[in-house]
């Protein structure tokens, strides 16, 4: 079975041009299949609130109401989407960039909570695996945003930690797929203040005495619920490290791997 990279990029590493650059070139030294899933780092925020526009955080994911999902689609969708594929066209790499509206790639619902309004945010229903499938047999490189669709003409907002999880669960029966989340940090820290203190391997049981203990950061648990969520669903391999090291993921790997 062919090895298939699906990695997520984090805001913080969009917003530094150099790290960006160096996780380019490594992105495209990668002569497996590949998908890039991305956010929309501070840009979004920022425009938001040139524009008057107030922006407003529940357990770290976005309340999109109608002029919030305006801005994030001409953010996620558009410039920031179109300046990486432009990005890897210049290493050569044939990109695509996509939401989950274009040719129905990632369907879903808008979230139903029983007490939060989270206006336009979507939870996926289901991914188009042979669209995917069809673009990485022709060597396209799908960069995809974190903008879907419901199926009505409606588009959502949805967390692109989630959309990598669920398209390395839905392509895994096609592919030994590796998910990686590449962010600011060299891994998941026991001292968020000391690089130095990431732990290299994480079995389940394992990152529940530290979430029991508070060993790990808030904001490091929705994204570890997820990782042990693909492993779970049949994904071979989950990494989180910083982006300056994609470079480590054949050899000498510089970070964390998960286990189930």
């Amino acid at each position: 079975m062919q090895t298939l990279h699906i990695i997520k990029i984090g805001g913080n590493v969009m917003d530094n041009p150099q790290i960006l650059e160096k996780f380019i070139e490594d992105f495209s030294a990668i002569t497996s299949p590949k998908i890039l899933v991305h956010g929309g780092g501070k840009l979004a925020t920022e425009l938001a609130e040139k524009l008057g526009i107030p922006q407003t955080m529940v357990e770290g994911r976005r309340i999109t109401d109608a002029e919030t999902l305006k801005i994030t689609t001409m953010v996620y969708a558009g410039l920031i989407n179109k300046q990486l594929v432009a990005q890897l066209q210049a290493k050569g790499i044939g990109a695509l960039g996509l939401s989950g509206a274009d040719n129905n790639l990632i369907l879903s619902e808008k979230r139903n909570h029983s007490s939060i309004n989270f206006g336009f945010v979507g939870d996926i229903k289901s991914i188009n695996t042979s669209f995917l499938s069809s673009l990485l047999s022709q060597n396209i490189v799908p960069v995809i945003c974190s903008i879907t669709h419901d199926g009505n003409g409606v588009l959502l907002n949805t967390n692109a930690d989630t959309i990598a999880t669920e398209l390395a669960i839905a392509l895994s029966s096609i592919y030994k797929v590796h998910l990686s989340f590449c962010f600011e940090k060299k891994g998941v820290l026991k001292d968020i203040t000391d690089e130095e203190s990431y732990i290299p391997q994480i079995e389940k049981t394992v990152y529940q005495h530290l979430k029991s203990e508070k060993v790990i950061s808030d904001g490091m648990l929705p994204k570890l619920e997820n990782a042990f969520q693909a492993i779970e669903k049949g994904v071979s391999k989950v990494l989180i490290y910083h982006a300056k090291y994609l470079h480590t993921l054949e050899n000498d790997f510089i970070g964390t791997e998960l286990y189930g």
